[in-house]
């Protein structure tokens, strides 16, 4: 267990004290020569959410499986894989991020679809797969055979849906006639899967979906006589502070009772699947993404039609994606009185698109000063782009250290 793990941490949430630590953070980086736009990076966060995590009670033992695609950062792998803790990954870059991480095989778990057009050049005996599709059990059922992977199933139940289209499945996971089908294939091969797995989609506001889907699921379990060893929920619990597009908070319903309360629904859908000795959850944007800021500089100012644009070197089209629709935290390095003003904030690319931010900001910011965008631990790293630009600098910190490590 490494010595940020085991010692009380600071906090760096949105509080007086939580964004103090983060300009001091911040201003570290600059004295060190950091250049914007960088992001920051720290553990401590991760250290505080995994904590609130682990405290659930979900009836069986919790595993928190770390989400490589949320985060496919090194140092913060590296220290992950040092206190002996197990990584998911979807692609075959993933696995060679994190097999140079030093995870042992036994600590991976995969995921993703159509992973047999690359799985076949791992092909190592004891690997953790849950099957996507029929074509993937086709292609892979000999090496799986051959080397005993440890085989799981992923649902898509009726809960799994494009949240935009809510009329349209997902693409992902097999359906519950698929399933059927891939399981008496696996038990003609002498090859039992020991993982139910489903993941419903990002930021859920409450856990009513996942007691549908976990019904679903025990109702297929019960039909087939299938007796899975581990139940492997996935993902889905949206970060504590960020805001919807509209302005509404993605985690409103996401206090510690409600965490109890979905640990309870988990706790009581375990009576249907009397087999499962284990749960797997892999949150990512939940865990990560309070571990990350993205520090740009105000390039340029203008004034039209009753707004104040600020131009800065970062922005959506480069390094935030999720502005789209996500609103973070945006406040000034220093830290700012007086009067606001309808402002928005602009990346430096020839895109209208590259709109960070548009809301009241204080009138006293000028040219030349330092802007901080919140949460930027989740997802942001995998939608970086060099658009017109090159990539940020990134820069890890922890109590003791600030080293730039691109």
């Amino acid at each position: 267990m490494s010595r940020l793990a085991s010692a009380p941490q600071p906090h760096f949430g949105h509080s007086a004290v939580g964004l103090r630590l983060w300009r001091d953070r911040v201003n570290t980086a600059l004295r060190a020569d950091a250049s914007t736009p960088f992001y920051l990076f720290t553990p401590e966060p991760v250290v505080e959410r995994l904590g609130v995590f682990e405290a659930l009670n979900f009836g069986r033992p919790a595993t928190h499986w770390y989400s490589t695609k949320t985060q496919p950062l090194e140092p913060l792998l590296r220290w992950w894989q040092a206190q002996d803790r197990p990584v998911e990954v979807v692609s075959e870059t993933e696995f060679q991020l994190v097999h140079r991480c030093g995870f042992p095989i036994e600590r991976i778990l995969i995921n993703g679809p159509a992973k047999h057009h690359w799985l076949p050049s791992i092909s190592e005996r004891g690997l953790r797969v849950n099957f996507d599709s029929l074509a993937e059990l086709t292609a892979l059922l000999p090496l799986a055979k051959r080397h005993r992977w440890q085989i799981g199933l992923r649902f898509c139940t009726n809960e799994e849906f494009d949240p935009e289209w809510p009329q349209f499945p997902t693409q992902f996971g097999l359906t519950l006639d698929e399933a059927a089908s891939a399981l008496r294939r696996l038990r003609k091969a002498d090859l039992e899967p020991t993982i139910a797995h489903f993941h419903l989609r990002t930021n859920l506001p409450d856990a009513t979906c996942h007691r549908r889907a976990l019904a679903q699921i025990a109702e297929f379990c019960r039909v087939t006589q299938w007796n899975p060893r581990v139940l492997d929920i996935g993902g889905g619990l949206p970060p504590r502070f960020t805001l919807g597009r509209g302005g509404q908070s993605l985690a409103a319903s996401h206090n510690p009772e409600t965490y109890r309360r979905f640990a309870g629904v988990i706790r009581t859908a375990l009576r249907e699947f009397p087999s499962v000795t284990e749960i797997w959850l892999e949150n990512g944007r939940a865990l990560f993404a309070e571990c990350g800021v993205l520090v740009m500089k105000v390039l340029d100012i203008k004034e039209r039609r009753g707004l104040r644009q600020l131009i800065a070197d970062g922005g959506r089209t480069q390094h935030a994606l999720v502005s789209l629709w996500e609103q973070h935290e945006l406040l000034p390095l220093k830290p700012r009185r007086g009067a606001k003003t309808l402002t928005a904030i602009y990346g430096p690319t020839c895109m209208a698109f590259d709109q960070l931010a548009r809301k009241p900001f204080p009138r006293s910011v000028r040219a030349g000063e330092y802007l901080i965008w919140f949460e930027a631990g989740a997802y942001h790293l995998p939608w970086e782009t060099r658009f017109s630009h090159d990539l940020a600098q990134i820069w890890w910190t922890t109590d003791l250290t600030c080293r730039r490590i691109r």
